[in-house]
């Protein structure tokens, strides 16, 4: 089981957890998917999500994410298991990183197997993409020039915070 979170299962075949630990080693995903995959599944699909250098035309210095911890943990789960009934897909692994994170880094990672490549690939974006909507985890941008903005959060009521954070 990885360090630093708690991993969830579903008949073996689902790993998830939200970590302060790093997601840069593929190694730990693949003795994961050793442990909950199959001999029937083709394909292995990893992603990992990494801090970019320029988002929005801007200079990225790092990242901060934080988390509504159990809610996420359970939400993540939650996910993965969709997931599964979704998709034809034999197994799924999923993590997702919060505190400080430098340039590089991997913020999050899922790994899917099935019997067939199209399935894991579908199966892979639709993860991603409802992590990004349905996940309680907020990511702090931190710019070179020493501004920060709250990604993702509401523009409504939105003003400069302490520090010259924008929260939008």
């Amino acid at each position: 089981m990885p360090r630093g979170g708690r991993a969830t299962e579903a008949d073996g075949r689902i790993r998830t957890w939200i970590t302060e630990e790093s997601l840069d080693d593929f190694g730990l995903f693949e003795d994961i998917v050793r442990e909950i995959g199959s001999v029937a599944d083709g394909a292995l699909l990893f992603f990992q999500g990494r801090v970019r250098a320029r988002n929005r035309g801007r200079a990225v210095s790092r990242l901060s994410y934080e988390a509504y911890g159990e809610m996420a943990e359970r939400e993540l789960s939650a996910i993965c298991h969709e997931a599964l009934e979704q998709f034809d897909v034999g197994s799924v692994a999923a993590a997702h990183r919060v505190g400080d994170l430098a340039l590089g880094e991997v913020s999050v990672a899922t790994a899917v197997t099935s019997e067939h490549r199209d399935d894991g690939y579908r199966a892979s974006r639709w993860i991603m993409e409802t992590i990004k909507i349905r996940l309680p985890i907020w990511k702090h941008e931190h710019y070179e020039d020493g501004e920060s903005h709250w990604v993702g959060a509401r523009t409504q009521g939105a003003g400069i915070l302490a520090g010259g954070s924008r929260l939008e």
